[in-house]
């Protein structure tokens, strides 16, 4: 039980956007400078980790979530929309950066997934946001990869297992049945890819 715990915790869903974008300068055969790669490092690490750490603990703190973990449905939904706006937010700036239109796409693709979720939530289900952020991240992942060529097959590897801990993890908490947690898989997988095929198109 604290394994699946310490999974749950280290591999937190807000973790993610920045995660994947870390792994996007480290193997992106494109040149940029480092002081724009710094500045844009800052700009997510503050948008998606700092600022949703402050809020959490502003709606913690005013009765607007009873815990951190957003256990409830009726909890989740407002915190949901803030998380889409953010992913939207970021995306659109990255895309119009032009350097690091891909990285855009990881963010398109979260705000795409949170719709789903919120979707999902109106209709009392509560999809699991670990299995989404980490097959989101996969999804990203694998056209990054085809899209510049380059292999990143073991670092999928590693996801994928990484994945079916977190997974498991969840499951063994009693956090979520079987259906929200590959749902989670299903919708935070095909986001990625259709805001690829778009950006394609």
């Amino acid at each position: 039980m604290k394994f699946s715990k310490f999974i749950s915790y280290f591999f937190h869903p807000i973790n993610f956007p920045i995660i994947g974008t870390i792994l996007f300068f480290l193997f992106i055969p494109k040149f940029i400078f480092k002081p724009q790669e710094y500045t844009i490092l800052a700009v997510i690490f503050i948008g998606t980790y700092l600022f949703p750490i402050i809020l959490l603990w502003l709606l913690k703190r005013f009765g607007m979530i009873n815990s951190y973990h957003m256990v409830t449905i009726e909890e989740r939904k407002f915190p949901t929309l803030l998380f889409i706006s953010i992913s939207f937010i970021i995306g659109n700036w990255l895309y119009k950066s032009l350097i690091v239109d891909i990285l855009a796409l990881l963010f398109f693709g979260y705000g795409l997934s949170l719709i789903c979720t919120s979707i999902f939530l109106y209709l009392k289900l509560k999809i699991s946001l670990h299995t989404l952020a980490i097959s989101g991240l996969i999804g990203f992942l694998i056209y990054f990869s085809y899209f510049y060529k380059i292999n990143l097959i073991p670092i999928m590897a590693l996801l994928f297992v990484l994945g079916g801990l977190v997974a498991s993890s969840r499951l063994r908490l009693r956090a979520h049945q079987l259906n929200e947690v590959i749902l989670g898989c299903v919708v935070g997988f095909a986001s990625q890819f259709i805001v690829y095929f778009v950006y394609m198109m």
